[in-house]
């Protein structure tokens, strides 16, 4: 625990305390939350449920090939009928762009939701722990208990149980890690037979060692000391963001209350400390925002089951900005919030970005480099020759038959290519090619020149490209 300064604000001639010590377990005590039903929980269970997706994903088929795969040694990204190539990346840094401003977005909005509903880390400790309370007991003094019992079969099958299902979980993980890069059924045929590729027992290796030791072990500590974005997030709270937050007007003073008995004296807050009980990290959400505080909202349910009991109004705890519980003020709207307005900027400018690529993704990519040494050459009739390399991507899933030719500039002719050429799927056509100018037709300087490529044989498509021919002065 450590000492923080203890702030004041009077308001009506009364003297609330706005902040005290807060908790930080540095590790010295196991945080055991007790587990409740509420509304909060029921939203965590489904962002908990987004992780499906992680698993699920890698075994859906597409004519018969895995419909989303990142093709790492092939440098392709198979999104059903859609194949990206590292020529569309800008694409994946727009993406990436996109998620990383909303993940800064959602906070500067609603605190840590994401930390609270959707990290990995708290899905992956809040499913440990519940393997862990049903085997060994869902509060402290249950497990306090159980540590304490002499070994017996009992205790011994349950300590086996639990650790076998964390280790099959991590393990799991680790696998559905490297089944989005390879085909995921001949991925399990190749683990079981020990033939799969190095890289897949390194991953498997890294993801199961992390994944047992971090959601089984460290838990919160991860979040306290490990996790960047919980150093981060503080500059992104400004006053009007919503957290969850204590009601210390409505609150204090705070005293225990006897069944069927009232109390005008004293506060909504009957100390029963439910809401520390539930927190995933062990902090008191009456004390003010912590760096502990994950926003998940199990506090609020805890709260509100008391108050219910109490017969009196939910929100004691409850999602609130700053201003709002010292001014009594409305929340600001979004769109007079500086910050969030760039982040929205942000966000449609990547959108539309991404949007763009989609649509505008080519099934071929065609790309003309004049040779420089030399720039041109002069050939023993007078004309004038360049030297160009053609490289063509065919990012189709069929071969193609292409032909090239020129246009643009006036007696050209185009040299040193063949009829017609076969491209296969995933692969890339490099071709010299020569531009000759007779010396009769020969314009000075540097003249705009076009290649085309002409689809004899699949899927048709406008494939050019416009370069220069270098003549001399």
């Amino acid at each position: 625990m450590t000492e923080q300064p203890i702030h004041f604000m009077e308001k009506n001639g009364d003297i609330y305390e706005e902040m005290a010590d807060w908790d930080v377990n540095a590790g010295g005590e196991k945080i055991v939350a007790k587990r409740m039903s509420g509304r909060f929980r029921n939203l965590k269970l489904f962002g908990m449920s987004v992780w499906l997706f992680y698993f699920l994903v890698p075994y859906i088929r597409w004519d018969d090939k895995q419909a989303v795969l990142l093709d790492i040694p092939h440098r392709q990204f198979h999104f059903f009928e859609l194949t990206i190539f590292p020529q569309d990346i800008w694409m994946l840094s727009l993406t990436l762009l996109f998620f990383a401003i909303l993940l800064a977005a959602v906070t500067s909005v609603a605190g840590r939701v994401f930390c609270g509903y959707f990290c990995f880390q708290t899905v992956w400790t809040d499913i440990y722990t519940w393997i862990e309370g049903k085997l060994e007991g869902n509060t402290p003094q249950k497990q306090l208990r159980f540590k304490q019992a002499p070994w017996s079969v009992s205790k011994l099958l349950r300590k086996i149980s639990k650790h076998t299902l964390w280790l099959a979980i991590a393990l799991l993980t680790g696998l559905t890690f490297s089944a989005w890069f390879t085909d995921a059924f001949e991925l399990w045929r190749d683990v079981f037979s020990f033939q799969a590729h190095i890289a897949v027992w390194i991953a498997m290796a890294i993801f199961t060692t992390f994944t047992y030791v971090f959601a089984g072990f460290m838990r919160e500590q991860v979040c306290f000391w490990l996790c960047p974005y919980a150093r981060l997030q503080g500059v992104m709270y400004d006053q009007n963001t919503v957290l969850p937050a204590y009601d210390a007007e409505r609150g204090e003073p705070r005293g225990k209350l006897k069944k069927g008995e009232t109390d005008p004296s004293k506060g909504s807050c009957i100390d029963c400390k439910l809401c520390v009980n539930v927190c995933p990290t062990g902090i008191d959400i009456r004390k003010g925002q912590q760096e502990g505080c994950i926003t998940c909202g199990m506090c609020i349910d805890a709260c509100d089951s008391v108050m219910d009991k109490i017969n009196e109004p939910r929100g004691l705890i409850r999602y609130a900005s700053y201003a709002e519980l010292q001014g009594h003020s409305k929340p600001q709207p979004l769109y007079k919030r500086p910050r969030v307005i760039i982040y929205s900027l942000i966000l449609m400018a990547s959108l539309a970005g991404i949007a763009y690529g989609f649509l505008s993704l080519s099934a071929t990519d065609f790309s003309v480099r004049p040779d420089r040494q030399p720039l041109f050459v002069r050939l023993s009739d007078g004309s004038i020759q360049n030297r160009y390399t053609l490289k063509l991507l065919n990012k189709q899933n069929v071969p193609i038959e292409v032909q090239y030719h020129i246009e643009g500039l006036e007696g050209a002719s185009l040299h040193g290519v063949h009829d017609t050429y076969v491209l296969e799927p995933a692969k890339v056509l490099t071709v010299t090619a020569l531009v000759r100018v007779p010396e009769s037709e020969l314009q000075s300087g540097i003249s705009p020149l076009i290649f085309n490529v002409d689809v004899i044989e699949g899927p048709q498509s406008d494939i050019s490209y416009q370069t220069i021919f270098i003549a001399p002065k």
